[in-house]
């Protein structure tokens, strides 16, 4: 991987502002989320379906119910954040009871000014110094990929030091815009890889994907972390 390809995996701290937003709404709402999303160029997400499994008592008491829910994950900066906060606050009511919710996760790491430039697209993103979070020992490693090629993508990564991942389906939006920018075809349906690993493993981990099933591969993986700041159940990786 050259310096081009590398330049924005780093080993401590993360990035400034650029963040994963995650939303989490209604099935039949989501629809006027990606139009706010769009509307405020953030054309770039991936979406998947999901299933309350809050108790009942717990849904009453926060006034939600279990109907199925969409899942929508955008890499964001800062500023566009504030901005699409306002309009889900304003026009959704995203904070009344059962209005759903979206927060935001500090980034790490980008695998590579390519996927950095195709995350953001047309947000204005300036790199900022990047900040150190305290006693942070475990990353979670997201790689976004073209179906079929898990293997691939955790092989290299097992490769180097990774112990495994969970794989869930997901839709790709803003691909016709993508496909410009990258000058290949990108296929809708994508495959979410989640890894999670020790701090100083993250760029052993990332690089290899990148090498083996990045961009140029036939996988069109793209990758990205973010620091974890607890844990439970990773004795395997502790020992």
């Amino acid at each position: 991987m050259n310096y081009r390809e590398s330049c924005f995996l780093t080993g401590k701290g993360y990035m400034g502002n650029l963040y994963l937003m995650t939303t989490i709404v209604n099935r039949k709402d989501a629809k006027k989320y990606i139009e706010i999303f769009n509307e405020n160029n953030l054309h770039v997400m991936y979406l998947t379906l999901g299933l309350g499994t809050a108790s009942n008592e717990v849904l009453d008491y926060m006034g939600l119910d279990s109907q199925e829910k969409a899942v929508a994950f955008s890499v964001i900066e800062e500023s566009t954040w504030k901005i699409i906060k306002k309009r889900m606050e304003r026009d959704l009511k995203i904070d009344a009871p059962g209005g759903g919710i979206s927060f935001t996760t500090p980034l790490s790491s980008i695998g590579g000014r390519r996927t950095l430039e195709f995350l953001l697209e047309d947000q204005n993103y300036q790199k900022e110094a990047e900040t150190t979070l305290k006693n942070t020992k475990h990353e979670l490693i997201v790689v976004i990929a073209e179906q079929g090629y898990t293997n691939l993508i955790m092989d290299a990564a097992r490769g180097a030091g990774a112990y495994g991942g969970t794989v869930i389906h997901a839709k790709g939006t803003g691909m016709e815009l993508a496909e410009k920018f990258m000058g290949v075809s990108l296929a809708v349906e994508k495959e979410m890889v989640f890894i999670v690993t020790k701090s100083e493993q993250k760029n052993d981990i990332m690089k290899a994907i990148m090498k083996e099933a990045g961009l140029d591969s036939k996988a069109k993986s793209i990758a990205f972390s973010m620091p974890v700041t607890d844990t439970a159940g990773l004795r395997l990786i502790e020992d």
